[in-house]
């Protein structure tokens, strides 16, 4: 276990190779997000997202949200995208918001309790769409015990999780492009399900970076709950 500053071309390059070889173990990797610091397991290894959870100190009815590298992996992991999510992704992918979809049925994973349902997000930080471009989708929570403040450093998040992380990228303080979300260090969620029905409407089930009125602005009021 060691944490490597990417910054550093040469520990970029050796922290980045070790990340993905812990990922195809199925092991966990403390990455950068634009948001907060993100554990991250492979999102297709149900023993790896059970590691992230209990290193989380979670169970099984909080199932992580998933971080993906662009918009064609949300329309193959998606059963479903209405055309409001399209608007929201146009707008604020890559960046603070998750979007909470239909999953495709066939899908081959276990994320815990979703209720057919994923949560997912395309993040901007650089690093994180590097890994993720190589490894594919990986379930990705926040990188702290649950019940403590969510990790902004790589640093915080290894006083936290210890040897339960196998890498850990450093990349500098998190949420750094967020400055009027001092508040709100999360990305935002939001629960499209319901869009697929003619009356439904999205909710906003978690406050974050991007603001409730950036959510209504684009998709409308009569469309948010």
């Amino acid at each position: 276990m060691a944490i490597y500053d990417t910054s550093v071309p040469e520990q970029l390059m050796t922290g980045m190779r070790l990340a993905r070889g812990a990922i195809a173990r199925g092991e966990l990797v403390v990455i950068p997000t634009d948001t907060v610091y993100g554990v991250a397991a492979d999102a297709f290894s149900p023993e790896a997202v059970q590691r992230l959870l209990d290193a989380k100190g979670r169970d099984r009815t909080a199932p992580p949200p998933v971080l993906v590298p662009g918009v064609a992996t949300l329309d193959a992991l998606a059963a479903t995208v209405p055309d409001e999510v399209r608007a929201l992704v146009d707008e604020f992918w890559p960046g603070g918001l998750t979007v909470i979809l239909r999953a495709q049925p066939m899908l081959d994973w276990d994320l815990g309790e979703t209720r057919g349902t994923v949560a997912l997000r395309m993040p901007s930080d650089k690093v994180a769409l590097e890994l993720l471009a190589e490894t594919g989708p990986l379930a990705v929570s926040s990188a702290n015990i649950t019940g403590r403040p969510a990790a902004l450093t790589a640093a915080e998040a290894e006083a936290m999780l210890g040897d339960s992380v196998a890498v850990y990228l450093e990349a500098g303080r998190a949420g750094e492009g967020y400055p009027d979300a001092a508040d709100h260090t999360g990305s935002t969620i939001v629960d499209a399900t319901n869009l697929e029905h003619p009356e439904g409407r999205l909710r906003i089930v978690r406050h974050g970076v991007v603001p409730d009125e950036e959510i209504i602005r684009v998709v409308g009021a009569d469309r948010c709950a």
